[in-house]
């Protein structure tokens, strides 16, 4: 755990919530299991494995002496999670957490959560998907499905979509999501269908065609989606959603399955896509395997000879 202390003294903190420290990527030899996040004003430091109280503490003395020397006049507030498989303990280790607690990225404002679940609201290494939904949404009707708490559609919206479908089968995920469009004033120009996907294709259909689709399913959540036998029944019917040239996105966060998983699953189901690229992470989140990382590809429907 030492370089994950020693990489303190590099760490600086802006309004943006980020990944500061991301010891899984496996470039801190003896801290893969540590990830550090800032979601302004709180740091959030994440473990993967039990940390022993003596561990913490270090980790907590020596944050708080990067943090006077970044931030002199501002209180600490920390938040320390374990987390591994279904198991998640949750601590303040100092300060406070505001409530609501808003970040901000690229302009947005997204409500979170860190005291509560291990999925705060606001997935960091999407960064340079909703980056990219910003630039290439003007005009553009979008899908966005597995919406979780909507930040897609927010992005898009701010790079003027005319409208987007938002579904997700979680109706409280959803709720975050409506107040993260008012949170950015967007009153109108999003739905809000939280229904089953896999029984709401001629919905889909009817609100469509739509002109840039992102699917960013769980990797492996039982009842819900799981990739190695559910991905290959999403794709299969996303050409019959798409108006000419469509673009879509189709994301995968499953390190035991690599971006030829789902360049296969495209062959096979949907052959009418093409495979245009994969979108880089966010530099912060860098991995010795690219592999196991974050895989965002972007596909569009090929024109109709």
């Amino acid at each position: 755990m030492q370089s994950f202390i020693d990489a303190l003294a590099t760490i600086e903190v802006g309004e943006d919530a980020v990944r500061l420290f991301h010891g899984r990527g496996g470039h801190y030899v003896g801290s893969e299991h540590i990830c550090l996040d800032w979601f302004a004003p709180v740091l959030l430091l994440t473990s993967f494995i039990p940390l022993e109280e003596a561990d913490i503490n270090a980790c907590h003395r020596s944050i708080a002496v990067r943090w006077q020397q970044i931030q002199p006049t501002s209180p600490l507030n920390l938040v320390y999670q374990f987390r591994s498989g279904g198991e998640t303990i949750t601590q303040l280790l100092a300060g406070s957490v505001p409530e609501p607690h808003v970040v901000s990225e690229n302009g947005a404002k997204f409500q979170v959560h860190l005291l509560r679940g291990q999925n705060h609201g606001l997935f960091l290494d999407m960064a340079n998907g909703r980056q990219w939904l910003r630039d290439n949404a003007r005009h553009k009707k979008v899908l966005n499905l597995f919406a979780y708490t909507c930040g897609f559609s927010v992005a898009a919206l701010q790079g003027g979509a005319d409208e987007v479908v938002n579904m997700d089968m979680s109706k409280g995920a959803l709720a975050i999501g409506k107040q993260n469009h008012l949170l950015n004033g967007f009153c109108a120009g999003a739905r809000f269908l939280g229904h089953d996907i896999f029984r709401s294709w001629g919905k889909l259909r009817k609100l469509g065609p739509y002109d840039i689709v992102v699917a960013d399913p769980p990797s492996n959540q039982k009842g819900s989606f799981v990739a190695t036998k559910d991905y290959v029944r999403l794709i299969r019917h996303l050409p019959e959603l798409l108006a000419p040239n469509a673009d879509v996105l189709l994301c995968l966060n499953a390190p035991e399955l690599d971006t030829q998983f789902l360049r296969q699953q495209v062959e096979d189901a949907a052959p009418e896509l093409e495979y245009i690229a994969r979108l880089a992470n966010p530099s912060a989140f860098v991995d010795l395997s690219e592999e196991k990382s974050l895989k965002v590809l972007h596909y569009r429907l090929k024109e109709r000879v």
